[in-house]
Parts: structure tokens; C-alpha cells; sequence
């Protein structure tokens, strides 16, 4: 068998990540030991985020013709990605929180909903929150003045109740 055909699924597989995922994000995974590794596999498939190491040439490949070309010039060294499938913000965030505790686990660059970012800006969407939390506050803000009305009207009539 020839090299391309063992190579060819590997990149169909890529191919079918990128073509599912919100966003991506490259790391240096560099330094990391074996339980902050396993950790960190852990707390991204809880999340729904697809976490693999590849050839940087075969994510060159994959990446042909897509917005995730713009990575390519990232591609050197030792490289993971994080494909977000349903959470576009979850794998920097996810990856940010690790690195707090794994120095050694640095972004090199990533790709949200067809923008491209570099290593600090990655970074700030890391610090976004997710959709849900952002939902609920937008909903406990919507709720706050209604529920503020309600106790206006209601002391406005306990007391023209005492009146009466």
C-alpha cells in the first residue's frame, strides 16, 4: 500500500472535523506531562470538543481551500488542535483554564466562527463565556426590572389596602 493511501483517511477525518467545527485552536503542547495531558483530554471531551495530535502536514491538507488555511502558517512543531463542534468558544476556554495549571501548554493560534486570531486573541476568547451563561444573564437582566415592578405594585397595594 502506498504512503498517500494510508494517509488519505487521516485527512478525511481532518477534513470532517473542520468541516463540523465552530472554531479551531492550535497549541503547543510542548512540556506537558502525562496526567495534565490525560486531564486536559478529559475536561475537552466533556465539553463535546474534539482534541488530536497531528501531522502538521496533513492538517496543511485537510486545511486546503477552507478558512482554516490561514493556521497553516502556524503548522510548525509539535501541534495539537481543538475542533469546537457545538461550543465555539469552549475549546480556548478550555484550553486557557488548563494552562493556568500547565505552563508549559502555550496557543499559537485559532480560528472562531471563519475569523482568524493569534495567540492573544485567542486568549480574550477564552475569556468569553459560554452561550448558556451569557443567556442566563441576559435573562436574569430582562427578569430583574420586571420583577422590581411587581414589588412596587404590590407594596403600592398592601398599603392602599391598610388605607382602605
Amino acid at each position: 500500500m502506498a504512503k498517500v493511501e494510508l494517509k488519505q483517511p487521516i485527512v478525511e477525518e481532518i477534513k470532517g472535523h473542520v468541516a463540523n467545527a465552530k472554531s479551531a485552536v492550535l497549541v503547543d503542547y510542548r512540556g506537558l506531562t502525562v496526567e495534565e495531558d490525560t486531564a486536559l483530554r478529559k475536561k475537552l471531551r466533556e465539553a463535546g470538543v474534539v482534541y488530536k495530535v497531528y501531522k502538521n502536514t496533513m492538517l496543511k491538507r485537510a486545511f486546503e481551500g477552507t478558512v482554516f488555511a490561514e493556521l497553516d502558517k502556524h503548522l510548525d512543531g509539535p501541534t495539537a488542535i481543538a475542533f469546537g463542534l457545538d461550543d465555539a468558544t469552549a475549546p480556548a476556554r478550555i484550553l486557557n483554564d488548563v494552562a493556568k495549571t500547565a505552563p508549559n501548554l502555550e496557543f499559537k493560534a485559532g480560528m472562531v466562527e471563519g475569523t482568524y486570531y493569534d495567540a492573544e486573541g485567542i486568549k480574550v476568547i477564552a475569556t468569553i463565556p459560554s452561550r448558556e451563561v451569557l443567556i442566563s444573564k441576559l435573562l436574569g437582566s430582562l427578569q430583574s426590572p420586571i420583577t422590581n415592578f411587581a414589588r412596587v405594585l404590590k407594596q403600592i397595594a398592601e398599603k392602599q389596602g391598610e388605607v382602605a
